[in-house]
């Protein structure tokens, strides 16, 4: 295991930087790392870092989301409003509705499953947005109108809807009754994680003010807090629902509106952490990618994900309707919401694993929506939020 550690390090942090030289992604040369040494080509890691990559892959997702929450603040949230609710779930929904407009028509699938590919797909990656709009606030781009803020805040809800999605799609394509009650989860998903997040946020305030809590140790405690909350989105699998990952934000949003100074030095040391698990994170992702259902699919799967990505970004645009960004503003929105990495990574073998008949090809459209959106995703913001977002003075 530490032999597979010590390579996802070196050779994700040497990719990195040969991509970063060539002036594209550093996420790029992660993730082809994964691929290569990963058990589908090379097979260089140890089969049990494979078995818990899932839950290597969940910390750093934590590590990045709470110092999200920690930089996000509740009144630039207040100045996008509207469209900030509306990301949650109107670009996924048209993409969904993209997919059973296509995937019948270029790949043969019958409704039911092109649901289902649809759900596997639309979730966007808060692995790969959340870091580069952090980026975007700490260079104060987009700021004074709450671009990236917006953002943030709607790709983690963005998950939750969609999963929710898949689950009863899944249900009915696997042969099973819809309950449109299982529907009631996203609300409540979402509502409770902002509400579980805030109060627990205010409860480490005032733990950490009265201990006097370092940094370090303060850091260890919100990090087991972060876990229990993800944790506590697992037990809760009924009607009612809670997104721990929602939680967890919130919780850094509200320690940080009544901690000041402590936020910050505790937002530093979640940044420095981000360091390594970013290589973890995007070398796993790479490496649960099986390349070879990639060179099945054919021209086809690739239109398809260029497609859907269209009725996206037209979802995008929906949502910046009314709102005061001008043109340039709204193509960097556009832009910033098409990558895909860890949802899909996650439980695009899902629907192979039940036996359902189109899954082999589900998954191979999944694969395909990594290896095209995220690094697509990430050049295009790079690329574009220097020349499209205005700068803060």
């Amino acid at each position: 295991m530490l032999l597979s550690f010590a390579l996802i390090l070196m050779l994700g942090m040497f990719a990195g930087w040969v991509f970063q030289k060539l002036h594209l992604p550093s996420l790029t040369g992660m993730l082809l790392t994964g691929v290569l040494i990963g058990p589908h080509c090379l097979g260089l890691l140890d089969s049990s870092v494979i078995e818990i990559s899932s839950q290597i892959r969940r910390i750093a997702l934590i590590i990045i989301l709470i110092r999200a929450g920690l930089n996000l603040k509740l009144e630039d949230l207040k100045k996008v409003g509207r469209p900030a609710i509306m990301m949650c779930f109107v670009p996924a929904s048209c993409e969904i509705l993209g997919m059973m407009l296509l995937a019948p028509r270029l790949m043969g699938l019958p409704l039911i499953d092109a649901l289902v590919l649809g759900t596997v797909v639309a979730a966007v990656s808060p692995a790969v947005i959340v870091p580069h709009m952090l980026k975007i606030m700490e260079e104060g781009y987009g700021t004074n109108k709450g671009i990236p803020q917006m953002i943030l805040a709607g790709a983690s809800a963005d998950d939750v809807f969609v999963i929710v999605l898949f689950t009863c799609f899944t249900k009915i394509a696997a042969g099973g009754d819809f309950e449109a009650i299982q529907l009631l989860r996203i609300p409540t998903s979402i509502l409770l994680g902002i509400l579980g997040g805030i109060v627990i946020g205010r409860m480490m305030h005032l733990f950490v003010s009265r201990i006097q809590l370092d940094t370090m140790k303060s850091l260890i405690l919100f990090l087991s807090v972060a876990f229990l909350l993800v944790t506590l989105e697992d037990m809760m699998m009924g009607t009612i629902g809670f997104s721990g990952l929602i939680a967890v934000m919130a919780m850094g949003m509200s320690y940080a509106r009544v901690s000041g100074n402590k936020a910050i030095e505790l937002s530093k040391g979640f940044s420095k952490m981000w360091t390594m698990a970013e290589i973890f994170l995007f070398v796993l992702v790479g490496a649960a990618v099986d390349i070879g259902y990639a060179f099945q699919a054919g021209g086809e799967a690739v239109l398809l994900v260029f497609g859907v990505l269209v009725f996206r970004m037209i979802g995008v645009a929906t949502c910046m309707m009314k709102t005061k960004l001008n043109r340039k503003e709204r193509l960097f929105c556009m832009f910033a919401y098409t990558p895909k990495a860890t949802v899909q990574a996650a439980i695009g073998a899902i629907p192979l694993a039940m036996g359902l008949p189109y899954g082999n090809m589900i998954l191979t459209v999944a694969v395909i929506s990594i290896l095209i959106t995220a690094p697509l995703g990430a050049f295009l913001i790079d690329l574009s939020y220097p020349r499209f977002l205005e700068a803060a003075e």
